[in-house]
């Protein structure tokens, strides 16, 4: 029997829609696992994985609008303009994780995406091409079975570290995969699956 959760208003979710968690389940319902083919998404999406390790995926998703406000909206090329007493700034904001690795890793993962825009057209083009360009689907019956990894994050964490992004190892990638839907991890017995 699959393992879902039943939120408030009755629909089987693998997460969120309980009570007071009904934001992580309008974030199951209307992204995760939703193809993503805008940069700037996609930049947002790379910047607050990256934000979450170590932490919940609820922390982060509670702390997105002060992130956006943190990061000129995930504006990439304003990101890779920031200084480093902005950044610092940064360290007091209670809106984002004040980790300084973290805050400091997002200046430096934009330059390395402008790079990749610049040399392939877009994030996009290179990002969805490993997966031929279409959402690898799993029906896992339940979590246990969701792996947190693969071959193919494994190379795109080694293809971003080898161009000098931090904050991007395969696990992270996976997570990444799965939010912008170039993996469907919905459990079988999930509305969404």
């Amino acid at each position: 029997m699959p393992m879902t959760i039943i939120g408030t208003d009755g629909k089987h979710r693998c997460f969120g829609g309980q009570a007071g968690k009904e934001f992580y389940g309008q974030y199951h319902d209307e992204e995760w696992a939703i193809p993503v083919h805008d940069d700037q998404k996609l930049f947002e999406n790379l910047i607050l994985e990256g934000a979450q390790a170590g932490l919940s995926w609820e922390t982060i998703l509670r702390k997105r609008d002060g992130y956006r406000r943190a990061f000129h909206n995930f504006d990439v090329r304003l990101v890779a303009q920031m200084s480093d007493a902005e950044l610092e700034a940064l360290r007091q904001d209670e809106g984002i994780v004040r980790n300084k690795l973290k805050i400091y890793s997002t200046r430096k993962n934009a330059l390395v995406f402008l790079e990749m825009q610049k040399e392939f057209g877009s994030f996009d083009n290179w990002l969805w091409a490993h997966v031929d360009g279409k959402p690898i689907v799993n029906r896992p019956q339940d979590f246990s079975q969701v792996q947190a990894t693969s071959a193919i994050s494994d190379a795109i964490s080694k293809q971003l570290k080898k161009r000098g992004m931090s904050f991007v190892g395969s696990t992270i990638i996976y997570a990444y995969m799965q939010a912008v839907g170039l993996v469907d991890d919905h459990l079988a017995g999930c509305w969404q699956a």
